[in-house]
This record gives C-alpha cells, structure tokens and sequence, in this order.
C-alpha cells in the first residue's frame, strides 16, 4: 500500500510546476431590472512540465480596481477525467468562466463602474486543482491584467 502512495506522490513535483494567469475580462449580458452583470472571464492554464494533467478546478475571487467584486470557480469535478481539457506537455490552454456580479447597496459604485467600463484592472485570486491519473494537487495562485 506503500509503494502506491509513493508511486502517486512522483507526479506531486510536475503538477505543482502548473501556471495560471487571468488572460481576460469581458463585460456580457447586464440585467438592469434584476441588478445583475454577467462578465466572461478566461484563464490562461500553462503546462511547463513533462507530466499530463487537467484542471478539476478553479475557485477565485475577483478584484477591480483593487475592490473586491466577489468570488467564482471553474469547475469539471463532475467530468471524468477523459472528458476534461488535457494539458500535454508545453501546452497552454484556455479556460472561460461566467462570473455574475449582483448589485447590492454595499458594491452599488463599483457595479456601475464595471458596467460602465471605468474599471482599469482587473485581477483574481485563488486556488487551481490540477489533477494527474495518480495525484491532485492545489496551487494558489494571483493574477491580473
């Protein structure tokens, strides 16, 4: 039983190589009668490593202009892993996501700001899931444009 965990734990070291940057911000669809803003947000995921992998997951918190806007995940934990995007060695590969932004009391100007376009940077924060046939590991992980 040993020798399986060992065996698993060999991929730790290329897994933890994964890199991950916030590649876009793209204002959608705003519901000005629900207060609610729908931005599509994209992932660059880099393979730098020799090993194989797909990501599982990405749970983030998104930030504009340095303001917290709130938090999102990318999520395939309910695909298995031959139907997930595969990052071969070298590989980089794109990763889109819905983000929604509810207007609330508290975030009113910086709702308006970012369905106006006066948000200047965006940037997330957070946590990928890299996943190997053998190991999972997590990766926090800060970007922005």
């Amino acid at each position: 039983m040993g020798g399986i965990v060992y065996y698993a734990s060999l991929d730790n070291v290329d897994l933890e190589q994964v890199e991950i940057e916030l590649a876009g911000v793209e204002l959608g669809d705003v519901n000005t009668i629900s207060g609610q803003a729908k931005f599509d947000i994209t992932f660059l995921v880099r393979n730098p490593s020799d090993k194989t992998f797909t990501v599982s997951l990405i749970t983030y918190q998104l930030y504009g202009d340095g303001e917290l806007l709130g938090s999102g995940q990318y999520s395939t934990a309910d695909i298995a892993l031959p139907g997930r995007a595969v990052f071969y060695s070298g590989a980089e590969v794109p990763l889109k996501n819905m983000f929604v932004l509810d207007k609330t009391e508290a975030n009113a100007r910086i709702y308006e700001d970012a369905i106006e376009g006066r948000i200047g940077s965006f940037s997330a924060e957070g946590i990928i899931t890299a996943e190997s046939s053998w190991s999972v590991i997590e990766k926090e992980f800060g970007s922005g444009i």
